[in-house]
């Protein structure tokens, strides 16, 4: 009895050392391919956005592993999303500075996955994981506005809303929401992200203001939703919250140039 429960350790204690290395690999790939986006023309942007949809999809797989009906689906889509999002933010630097943050885009992907593992394993990591969760909507969105122009939407919104949907999904089952449920919180969610970048590019505000500004909707939203649940009164999550949006609108706003 006693060996197996040191054999049964020590497979357990292999396996996580394998998921460590698989995800490592995936995410410096990842990160290759990122670079290799920052640096073409917006034709092969598209064959750079699908790479990143199969290495996330990979790191779903062979990394996180199967499906537990507790934990939900979407997070078998943060690997792909925090891959888009990096391929898309790393356009708007320059070249030279670009390829020198290739080490730290393949330290912060990494932490997508393994923060997923950790949180699979009961082991914490929620703050940190709504950060990098704000970190991609925030990313994708200034990418996407920058690559689109100001002055094309609705269009990189709607692209925005696409992306951001299993983030949000995600987002709502970290809070313990499942199912039909989860998919109405992150449709409300993705509502009011793509309603204040809609506001945001009527200003006319540069697109890193808009994108700072749909990533504050997206960390605040999420922020009174678990206060709601946490049987916070509705109003003190409407000022807590609320004001946290109207300070980004008044930067925003402060910043516009007409």
């Amino acid at each position: 009895m006693i060996g197996r429960i040191f054999a049964d350790r020590s497979r357990l204690a292999a396996t996580r050392r394998a998921d460590r290395l698989g995800a490592v690999v995936i995410a410096v790939v990842q990160a290759a391919v990122a670079a290799a986006g920052w640096l073409v023309d917006p034709v092969w942007l598209a064959v750079a956005v699908a790479a990143q949809l199969l290495l996330g999809g990979l790191a779903a797989v062979y990394v996180i592993g199967p499906m537990k009906h507790e934990l939900g689906l979407a997070r078998y889509a943060m690997p792909s999303a925090a891959g888009i999002a990096a391929t898309l933010f790393g356009r708007l630097l320059p070249p030279g500075l670009s390829l020198l943050l290739v080490p730290l885009v393949a330290v912060l992907l990494w932490a997508v996955t393994y923060l997923e593992l950790r949180i699979e394993r009961g082991t914490g990591g929620r703050t940190i994981h709504d950060l990098l969760m704000m970190a991609i909507v925030f990313s994708a969105t200034a990418g996407l506005v920058t690559l689109f122009g100001p002055r094309a939407w609705p269009t990189p919104m709607i692209v925005v809303g696409v992306i951001g949907l299993p983030v949000a999904m995600r987002s709502a089952e970290a809070r313990g929401v499942l199912g039909v449920e989860a998919v109405g919180q992150a449709l409300l969610h993705v509502l009011a992200m793509v309603q204040v970048g809609v506001g945001a590019a009527l200003l006319n505000v540069p697109p890193t203001v808009l994108a700072g500004l749909v990533g504050l909707t997206f960390y605040a939203w999420a922020g009174a939703v678990d206060a709601i649940r946490g049987e916070a009164t509705g109003r003190s999550v409407a000022i807590e919250y609320g004001s946290l949006l109207l300070i980004g609108l008044v930067v925003g706003l402060l910043m516009f140039r007409p």
